[in-house]
């Protein structure tokens, strides 16, 4: 009974299964572009002014969160080679930035409960499955 009703649910759901990636894609890249809008404009003068960033530093941040949101999302539909390093290099930049905020930002979280209810953890994640999966997908 159960092993029909789970064939009967993956036939019709098949034919959306690429769309799982999207919604993944479009969340991280979404997430990453508000991040960084919200730093503008640049240099940030909040990143000066809590983290002691230069003023060039405190301009590549928002524009580096901007632009690997872009990238990300755009990435995905360029089925090619170059889509797939984009996609690599932008979840790369996404899981670097990421691992930073952690370190300069939320030292008290590292593997406590706060670090896994925060979404934070959940765009490092994200960002490390684009990383590894880059384009491709498991038929």
């Amino acid at each position: 009974m159960l092993k029909n009703i789970d064939i009967l649910v993956n036939k019709f759901l098949f034919g959306f299964e690429y769309i799982a990636y999207y919604l993944l894609r479009f969340s991280l890249g979404i997430a990453f572009i508000i991040h960084g809008y919200q730093a503008l404009p640049v240099p940030s003068q909040n990143l000066m002014a809590w983290f002691g960033f230069s003023p060039a530093t405190a301009t590549l941040v928002p524009l580096a969160a901007i632009s690997s949101g872009l990238v990300i999302i755009i990435s995905g539909f360029l089925l090619n080679s170059a889509g797939n390093l984009l996609t690599r290099l932008s979840s790369a930049i996404i899981v670097i930035y990421m691992s930073c905020a952690f370190y300069i930002a939320h030292q008290d979280w590292f593997f406590t409960q706060a670090l896994f209810t925060s979404e934070q953890i959940f765009l490092f994640t994200l960002g490390l499955f684009f990383l590894l999966k880059g384009n491709h997908t498991r038929k």
